[in-house]
Formats: structure tokens, sequence, C-alpha cells
């Protein structure tokens, strides 16, 4: 399907949806989608990614479903997270989604207004500046909400995340799309560009992931397989990412997993890997504690291949990503130097 179809599918779906809601703001289209031509072929492992903007969002957001054969995500967000282009244009994970005209429905005129203004600021260095800060205070902050007295999972899903936004740091410094899945190939695409390959070891280091095997990866997604359809049967708490662990989510964490490992990306695939097996942990914790007992060993073995086998070893891992921080900041003022996009 090419991009121009997929969108086209899309404001179907919102049009059809939306407008008889009370308090709908408004719509646009946020991830992967605002970065491909209309022309480009949108590929099997994406989905297209829907923000809506309610007064007062629904508790839970609709997630990942199949409409018309095209996957869609579809996400809430608060009027008062867009009033203004500075509101916006400081943060990392919504300012990309304005810095073209990708609006769906806008009642007002508002969020046009909003997204010119955003156009015309979004490559000045002040800007990219601080939305850089951004993405490096969540790496920090989000690192001091480690609870060693959560369970296991919790804690590795903490850290994980946490230590992947160093990634957006950079692809943010660069004006490139601070993207969720492939974060890892995209910082690395980056940073082979201005010969700084070594940056990307270090954040696989970081990770984890730098020494660990091709074979051992295909092996961890072949057990995360067995796990994700055992998962995906016996979810029924509403939580946040429970569209990601289902059928339709299937063709992105699972074959987009191997695409990335046939890619030759498969230390970069462990990142979507790992996530995707604490997510199914925290499903059988919370609604079958008997198949959390059957998979534990697992998901202990992948972490083992990452480094990390206990609590302890996640709060020494957090201290060596914090005190590799200055680095990553100095490495994304150089990139910021090097992009003549930026003014």
């Amino acid at each position: 399907m090419f991009v121009h179809a997929a969108k086209t599918i899309a404001r179907q779906w919102i049009n059809q949806n939306t407008n008889h809601i009370a308090g709908f703001g408004g719509a646009f289209f946020h991830g992967s989608i605002n970065w491909l031509p209309d022309d480009a072929v949108l590929p099997a492992s994406s989905d297209v990614d829907v923000m809506l903007i309610f007064d007062n969002p629904p508790p839970v957001k609709l997630g990942k479903f199949v409409h018309r054969g095209l996957l869609l995500e579809v996400s809430h967000l608060p009027t008062s997270e867009v009033q203004s282009a500075e509101q916006l244009l400081g943060q990392y994970h919504l300012a990309s989604s304005f810095r073209v005209d990708n609006i769906v429905v806008d009642p007002n005129g508002r969020l046009r207004s909003i997204q010119a203004a955003v156009a015309l600021e979004f490559t000045k260095r002040a800007w990219v500046t601080k939305r850089c800060e951004h993405a490096f205070d969540k790496v920090i902050k989000n690192l001091a909400t480690l609870d060693a007295m959560s369970p296991f999972h919790i804690q590795v899903m903490t850290w994980l995340f946490a230590t992947g936004v160093m990634t957006h740091v950079l692809l943010v410094a660069d004006l490139r799309n601070p993207t969720v899945r492939t974060r890892y190939v995209a910082v690395r695409a980056l940073l082979d560009r201005i010969d700084r390959l070594d940056v990307h070891e270090a954040l696989l280091r970081l990770q984890g992931s730098a020494q660990i095997s091709r074979s051992q990866v295909e092996q961890h997604l072949i057990e995360l397989t067995n796990v994700f359809d055992a998962a995906k049967e016996v979810i029924t708490t509403p939580i946040f990412f429970a569209s990601d662990i289902s059928d339709a989510a299937r063709p992105i964490s699972i074959e987009g997993s191997w695409d990335l490992i046939e890619c030759g990306f498969h230390r970069e695939a462990i990142f979507w890997i790992v996530a995707t097996y604490a997510r199914c942990m925290h499903i059988f914790h919370v609604d079958a504690p008997h198949l959390e007992q059957k998979f534990e060993a697992g998901f202990q073995r992948v972490m083992g291949n990452l480094g990390i086998d206990s609590s302890e070893d996640i709060c020494v891992r957090r201290t060596v990503v914090e005190a590799y921080m200055p680095k990553l900041w100095s490495m994304a003022e150089a990139v910021m130097d090097a992009n003549s996009e930026i003014l």
C-alpha cells in the first residue's frame, strides 16, 4: 500500500468516527508516516499513527487495530498540550509532527495556525537545542523512577525505555524522526553518515547488545513468538499497551523484528524484542500468573544475554548510563553543528 492510500483510509476513519464526539478538537498524523513521501510504499511492519485531540481524552487509547487492510494506531492528546507553537516546539516527541502540514481535522483552524508557526521555527538552533534537552531530561527522569521493589519486568521496561531515549537525543539533534521501534537502526544511520559509529557501539554497550550474536537474538525471537501468542490470548486488564500484544500488532512486534535481523541489525532488533517480552510478562503478571512462571526462564535468558540478571545489575547499568550522559550531550551538540539545515 502506498503512503497516500494509507492516509486516505486513515482520514476516512477519522471523519467517520470523531466529528460527533463532544470536546473533539482535531486530529493529525503522528510519527513515521510524516517522514515518508506520499508515493512511497508503506512498510508491512509499519502502522499509521493518528493523534486525536480532546478536551477530556478517554482514559484508554484505542491503540492498534486494522481498518480496511490498514494497521492504525490511534492515541489521544488533551487540548491543553496543543495550545501554542512555542509549547510544541520544545516537545521533542510532538514537534516533528507539526514541521509539515499533516493536520487531518481542524474544526476551528487553530491547529493549522500553530503548525504554520512551528514550521517557521522548527530548524532554529534554539528550538532544536530545547528539544534535545527535553529528550535528555527524559532519560534522567525516567531512570530516577527505577524502583528495586517493583517486579523485575517492570524494572526492565523502565530501564530499557529510559536508555533507549538516548538515541532520540541524537536523532532530534539531526532533525530526524525520533522513531520508536527502529530507533537504534535510525541512530546508526545518522552516526555512520558523520563517521561516528564508535558512538553507536557505545549506545549498544549501554543497552547490553554490543556483543550479542545473531543466533542468540534469533533464538530469543523464536521464544518470544510463543510468549506473544500466549499473552494475546489471556489479556483482560486494560493496560495502555494492550493493543501492541495482539494479532493486529504481530506484523510489527514479530515479523518486524525478523526483518531487522535479516537486514543485519540483530543487535538493534533486541530493543523491541525485550520491550515486547517485558510487556508480555506484565500481562502474565496481572492476568495469568501461572504463565508468568512458565515463561520466566526465557525472559531471564534474554536479559542475561544483555548482562542483566538481577535488580542490582539494573542499578549498575543505570549508573553507567548516567555517567555517559555528558558525552551524549557533547555528541548532540556536534551533530547540531554538522547539520547545515539548522539555522
